[in-house]
């Protein structure tokens, strides 16, 4: 393995979770949103596809700790005490995972693994709840408990699913993540900063630019690339080719039934008022048709974004004034 690359291992426990549970149309769902999480179920971890899963969890890590820069805890999706029991486990197995706190429980968790000691701590729960419910929790976390009296951060502090804009840059994590930029370009979509007074701006949410000739959205005025006024259409164009990619293009068409697909052709159906019988013919490559070259456009701004925003560690600006907690030393 090369020596330059930084894994930081994620558990996987919203998609066990979805898998586990979601496909279960008998079973209790977690709430996502704060309000519907008095519901919540977690009889799933005593199943034994869960049990098993944790088991092997460990195997992995154990079996290849020395490529592995930072692991997660195996976190119980809203439930505290669940998850803290999960990171007893993996610490009696020889582990030193990053514990998590989930948005929305109980503090008293998170003073927890303030006083213990850990340097490093993930925060997950807050998707899909919107920035209005989430930045004024937040602040209050960030100012009371995770930043000292100037506002600089005491301990490193990972957001799972954190990619908003909005988020990053009004907290100082060490780290975040998310699937969000694979979710675009499965959905056709290519993220264009705002230019604003003549330079890219990462302050301020991306341009969400739906680009696939598969995209019901192409139908609407000001809604899809190819509807977007000219000027816009440049500005547009002008990143894709700072970033050496190209639109591409592709030919829509209907066959006959009996017709035989030929190399570069692929069948897709409702988009465009299509049917089973609607055919994309790949004239030239490009981010309108690859969603790997999609990915890639994605992947840059993500990683410009990541250098727009100053060194860690740097200081919460605080918005309140409130008692500030102390670590127990």
């Amino acid at each position: 393995m090369r020596e330059d690359v930084r894994i930081w291992l994620d558990c996987g426990s919203p998609s066990l979770y979805n898998q586990l549970v979601r496909q279960d149309t008998n079973a209790g769902h977690m709430g996502s949103f704060l309000k519907d999480r008095k519901h919540d179920d977690h009889s799933y971890v005593d199943t034994q596809e869960y049990k098993k899963y944790f088991e092997n969890y460990i195997s992995f890590i154990l079996e290849h700790e020395e490529h592995l820069e930072v692991y997660s805890n195996l976190d119980v999706i809203n439930n505290a005490e669940g998850t803290w029991k999960n990171q007893q486990i993996m610490e009696d197995a020889g582990l030193n995972p990053i514990p998590v706190y989930h948005f929305g429980s109980d503090l008293k968790w998170l003073k927890m693994y303030l006083d213990k000691g850990y340097d490093y701590i993930a925060i997950g729960g807050m998707v899909p709840n919107p920035p209005n419910i989430l930045i004024p929790a937040l602040d209050k976390i960030w100012s009371n408990y995770l930043t000292d009296d100037d506002g600089m951060p005491l301990v490193k502090v990972h957001g799972f699913a954190v990619t908003s804009v909005q988020l990053v840059n009004r907290y100082p994590w060490y780290s975040v993540d998310s699937t969000s930029w694979v979710k675009f370009g499965r959905y056709g979509v290519v993220c264009i900063p705002r230019l604003i007074n003549g330079r890219y701006d990462y302050t301020v949410n991306a341009w969400n630019v739906a680009v696939s000739p598969r995209s019901p959205s192409q139908k609407e005025r000001g809604k899809h690339f190819t509807t977007y006024a000219p000027a816009e259409q440049k500005v547009i164009m002008d990143y894709v080719s700072s970033k050496g990619l190209i639109y591409g293009s592709s030919k829509i068409f209907t066959i006959k039934e009996g017709y035989e697909l030929k190399e570069g052709e692929r069948k897709f159906a409702k988009e465009l008022g299509g049917d089973k019988n609607t055919v994309e013919r790949i004239v030239e490559h490009g981010i309108c048709n690859d969603y790997k070259l999609r990915d890639e456009l994605n992947i840059l701004y993500y990683l410009d974004l990541e250098k727009s925003i100053q060194p860690w560690p740097w200081a919460f600006k605080q918005k309140i004034k409130i008692k500030k907690f102390k670590v127990k030393k």
